[in-house]
């Protein structure tokens, strides 16, 4: 079983390496040999589900690499090879034979295959390693029509605020690795951190998990990932990176819970986020900014779930929405397609045009909207009953975001469903009416994953009652957790219904808001601008006068060291040269004077010789007598 478990992590990322570098030669072979690989993973993972195995490799002085499943990261296994292997099976019909196939299937592996890495990490290094690569492939799937400045400066602007957010996992290792309480850096042993160093690392992993879950004030990035091809959405913003962040949380419940804030910090967070980028999704006039929005108010939720210690509530939202948003996003991208359109208005009929389309988007669009008894209806409840328990102002503002949540979803339902393209007031007029393009029909490819997420999407309702739910919770663990009460699934069913109904009755006018706000809303609450205001330009400003003091102050330091030493150097040899020169000359000189009287005695004359040792034998015996 351990065997598995490698396989599960390597074939992926082994694949996709391999599809991305051989490029072009490998383009015809790529979409079939992806489609099997995530097929093959998604075997794997259901075995290993089950099997629930645990290894471990050597990686540093003290510092394991370990895997593991268990009852969480099997529910997400599970649910990236699924939903991956949808995706990709979609792509071969939506990414054409022209579009660096190859590339574009080796980095979707590679993406799932860092998920998969994350989900089952037990040591912060495994998860450390796996969150970087899923940004770095983030980055080159949504700029993957690289040629495009502004897909390239999206996918920047992705990278770069994910990194930011990044570094507080950094934080939380640092401290987790000081305090000397946390072992080999094992997920589970951060919680026995105590004092200051508990307080770094649950900051720490609250900022990355923000940020990667494009949690408020990080929640811009989200916008920005649209511009990459569809089914690079549909994979991110399901069962991958965008839930990581929702994962780690759910994860790290105990962590949060010891900390005596963190739980509250993030509950409230996730509660705020679903209510205001649920209305920054009901101001959209773009299908897939509207399903961005929805995206990161629908991981509120699951947020909100983890702080309040509602981790069964949370793993069925998050799973139940992996099923819903790929399909809903995989439909978009179909529309796109066969329809050159993503504009709300310009899709009036578009449902009607493509049936099959049609039926799966409704079915996303009211499970989104937790219409009963879709799943993530039920999923929700979980969720608010977690909440009821812990607070009941908590309650109240997650309520309003599930309401929120049909606002936007039978908005986009009304579009849809309209007999031919309407105009928004928000909009300018168009001066002529188009012509509507011919409807092409969906290929087996696309249809297959539709139909097979949109009845996932059916069936998951059943995890959420009591029978299901309640082995879900045992195979999650922990403490018993609160079950909603018939009259709060009453409730929310009944506010769903009856919001979807008047949406779908007065059509978008109802949601006419004051022109200011409507303009905030789309532009996302201002987050890119107020990042931009708050953080970037004072960093460039600070990078600026750093930059002034550098030319004007080191700079000239480090030129008048210089020209010091020139001189310094330039003395010494004017000075120190004149002596040594003189010293070596008065040497030589010494060396021939005595050359000069060494000669002299050697006459070649043989009575000279006699007398020179005589002399010598008269000194020596002196010397002699005297020292005796």
């Amino acid at each position: 079983m351990s065997a598995l478990l490698w396989a599960l992590v390597a074939l992926p990322l082994t694949v996709g390496t391999l599809l991305a570098v051989a490029g072009r030669p490998a383009e015809r072979y790529a979409p079939g040999v992806a489609v099997g690989t995530a097929v093959a993973a998604l075997g794997i993972a259901v075995a290993v589900a089950f099997g629930h195995p645990r290894v471990e490799a050597p990686l540093l002085e003290g510092l394991p690499a370990g895997l593991a499943v268990d009852g969480l990261s099997g529910f997400m296994v599970v649910t990236v090879t699924a939903v991956t292997a949808a995706v990709l099976l979609f792509s071969v019909a939506d990414i054409g034979p022209g579009e660096a196939r190859a590339r574009f299937f080796g980095l979707m592996l590679l993406f799932g295959g860092a998920m998969l890495t994350t989900v089952t990490a037990t040591t912060l290094p495994v998860l450390l390693m796996a969150w970087e690569v899923m940004g770095a492939t983030s980055w080159a799937l949504i700029g993957y029509w690289w040629r495009d400045p502004e897909r390239g400066a999206a996918a920047d602007t992705a990278f770069l605020t994910t990194r930011a957010a990044d570094l507080g996992l950094y934080l939380a290792a640092g401290a987790a690795l000081a305090s000397g309480q946390a072992g080999s850096l094992a997920l589970d042993d951060l919680a026995d951190a105590t004092g200051a160093w508990s307080a770094v690392i649950t900051a720490g992993v609250i900022a990355a998990a923000f940020g990667k879950s494009a949690q408020l004030p990080f929640s811009f990035w989200l916008s920005r990932a649209m511009q990459g091809p569809s089914p690079v959405s549909a994979l991110l913003h399901s069962a991958t990176m965008v839930v990581a962040g929702a994962y780690l949380l759910l994860r790290l419940e105990p962590l949060l819970a010891q900390s005596g804030w963190g739980g509250q910090v993030v509950a409230w967070t996730g509660a705020v986020t679903a209510v205001l980028l649920g209305l920054v999704a009901v101001a959209q006039t773009d299908l897939k900014q509207l399903l961005a929005a929805s995206t990161c108010a629908q991981i509120g939720f699951m947020v909100l779930a983890a702080g309040a210690g509602a981790v069964t509530g949370g793993t069925l939202q998050l799973i139940a929405h992996a099923a819903a948003k790929s399909l809903a996003f995989l439909v978009a991208g179909a529309w796109l397609t066969s329809l050159g359109a993503k504009a709300l208005p310009a899709l009036g009929g578009a449902a009607r045009r493509h049936r099959t389309a049609g039926v799966t988007f409704t079915v996303a669009a009211l499970a989104l909207a937790g219409v009963p008894p879709l799943s993530l209806w039920a999923a929700k409840d979980v969720v608010l009953a977690g909440a009821l328990e812990d607070n009941a102002a908590l309650y109240v503002v997650g309520l309003a975001g599930a309401v929120i949540s049909a606002v936007y979803s039978a908005k986009a339902l009304w579009f849809v469903w309209q007999p031919v393209a309407v105009s928004d007031d928000r909009e300018q007029p168009q001066p002529q009416p188009q012509p509507q393009p011919q409807p092409q029909s969906l290929p087996n490819a696309a249809r297959l994953p539709l139909a097979t997420l949109a009845v996932a999407c059916v069936a998951l309702t059943v995890t959420s009652f009591p029978p299901a739910r309640n082995a879900v919770e045992r195979v999650l663990g922990g403490a018993p957790q609160p079950a909603p009460h018939t009259w709060e699934f009453a409730l929310s069913g009944a506010l769903a219904v009856a919001v979807s109904a008047a949406v779908w009755i007065r059509g978008p006018q109802l949601l006419a808001l004051p022109g200011r706000i409507t303009a905030l809303a789309s532009d996302w609450l201002g987050l890119e601008t107020a990042a931009r205001t708050l953080l970037v330009h004072p960093v460039l400003r600070l990078a600026d006068a750093l930059a002034v003091f550098d030319d004007r102050v080191l700079d000239r330091a480090a030129e008048g060291t210089a020209r010091g030493s020139v001189r310094l150097a330039r003395w010494t040899n004017a000075q120190a040269e004149r002596l040594v020169d003189g010293t070596v000359e008065s040497v030589a000189g010494g060396a021939r004077a005595l050359g000069r009287w060494a000669r002299r005695p050697q006459t070649g004359q043989l009575h000279q010789y006699l007398a020179q040792a005589v002399a010598a034998f008269t000194v020596l015996a002196v010397v002699l007598v005297l020292v005796r």
